[in-house]
Order: C-alpha cells, then structure tokens, then sequence
C-alpha cells in the first residue's frame, strides 16, 4: 500500500466546495472519480481542509492510499489529461505511511483580493470583491496587525461549522496594494474557523471605508458571534494559498 501526496489548485467559480457532496459537483467529487479511473480502484482522499462554494485554491493538498503501482512522476501528468480545465494537479509525490494531509498540517496561509470598481468589472467578478468605494491602506493595516498572535476567534466563527478550538495562533496578517485600486489581503495561521477569513475581512473592510475604528477589531475578539456586526465577505474574493506541513518559522527582516 503507498500513499500519495497531491497538489492541486481550482477555480471553484462552478463548484460547490472542496468536499464531497451527493447532489451536487464538489471538487471531492470530481478528483475521486478521476483518480479511481486512473488507478483502477475505488479511491478517497482527505483534503488539507474545506473551501466553501465560489472559493478558490492555489495549493490544496490531498492524501490517499493506493495499491497502484502507477509510477510517480506519471500521477500529475495523467489526471492533468482527463481532469476538467480548471482543477490542476500541480505536484505528485509518495509520502510516508500514514500522512494525513488535515490531521498534519502545521499552518495555512490564505489570501483575499479586493478590486476598487466604480463600474462593475464583469471579468473580474468571479475572483475579486468588487467594492465601490475604495478602502484606505493604512487604516487596513492597523486592524490587520492586532490580529497577530493568539486569540479566541469565536465571533468571527459562521454557525454550521465543524465543532474546533476557536483559539488559533496567527503568524502574519497584512495588506498590500497593487497599482491604484487591487488590495491583497495576506493571513497565515495555525488553523481558521469557518468563514473565519471571509469574516475578518468584512470587518477589517468597514474599517477601511471609515465605518467603524481600527480597533474595534480588538473589541471584536473579545466578543462572541452576533454581538457586533458582521457578515462573510463574498466567496470569490478567497484562496487557499499555501499548506504547510512544517512549523512555521518567523522570516528575518529584509
């Protein structure tokens, strides 16, 4: 029996999520059934975590076991042939007995992009969060820093989620712009809660409109879900941008 490590990346504009679903197309679905096609036997993977309906993903990570003997170097090469155009197997690896691409993940980074669309940009709309007026960097970024180290993100938690610790440890979280009116949200963490991204970035949003103080943020991690006002930032602004399966360590200065 070997197990296998996958990286994929999605456009998950036409699907309902990551995981698998039984009426209707999840990316579960799709890469199971081309992977039991490919090595001849009935396949389940795990994935490194969900993504909602409208989400994309840069790396995502897959595990599964297989008695394929299918050489290694073949796996990306041959899914890539039959998988839809928008679903990428972007690395194949053997990985060790026992892998488990959710249980061992040490960190994720996830990355929100925010375009400034006075008219609505029709060939951007299934990727960005197009807003109208345009928010102010600075005031982004000092919400943003209050986020780092460990908090208890229960009222940035959406209701339906998986029960887990809402207490996560965030690495790094910061803005950035690009050219006049693109705005790229960065947070990478130990773990995130549902709609945990989408939820901070609504607020952080308000904030960079002028609606409401930078740190209010701080105000809202000591409160629960419904004593503040909040709302999960659109799907298709959201990707899962990196799967780490190694401590984080802190980069030095440049």
């Amino acid at each position: 029996m070997r197990t296998l490590k996958l990286t994929i990346s999605y456009d998950g504009t036409g699907y309902s999520g990551f995981q698998r679903l039984t009426n209707r197309k999840g990316i579960q679905n799709i890469i199971e059934a081309k992977l039991s096609h490919l090595l001849k036997e009935s396949v389940q993977v795990a994935g490194s975590g969900r993504t909602d309906a409208g989400v994309h993903a840069r790396c995502q990570v897959v595990s599964l076991e297989t008695e394929s003997r299918i050489p290694i170097d073949r796996v990306a090469i041959a899914m890539n042939s039959i998988l839809p155009g928008d679903i990428r197997v972007l690395l194949a690896e053997e990985a060790p007995s026992g892998f488990h691409a959710r249980k061992d993940v040490c960190w994720k980074e996830y990355e929100y992009i925010v375009q400034h669309t006075p008219v609505p940009d029709p060939f951007s709309s299934h990727y960005v969060w197009q807003l109208k007026e345009k928010p102010g960097l600075e005031s982004l970024n000092e919400a943003a820093r209050l986020l780092v180290g460990t908090h208890n993100f229960k009222g940035f938690r959406s209701s339906g989620s998986v029960e887990s610790s809402p207490i996560k440890t965030i690495y790094y979280s910061a803005w950035e712009q690009q050219g006049e009116n693109r705005f790229i949200y960065r947070i990478g963490g130990s773990g995130f809660v549902y709609h945990m991204v989408r939820n901070l970035v609504w607020s952080m949003i308000q904030i960079g409109l002028g609606r409401k103080e930078p740190d209010s943020i701080a105000r809202e991690l000591l409160a629960a879900r419904g004593e503040f006002e909040n709302s999960p930032a659109p799907p298709q602004g959201l990707y899962l941008a990196k799967v780490s399966y190694e401590p984080y360590v802190e980069k030095e200065p440049s």
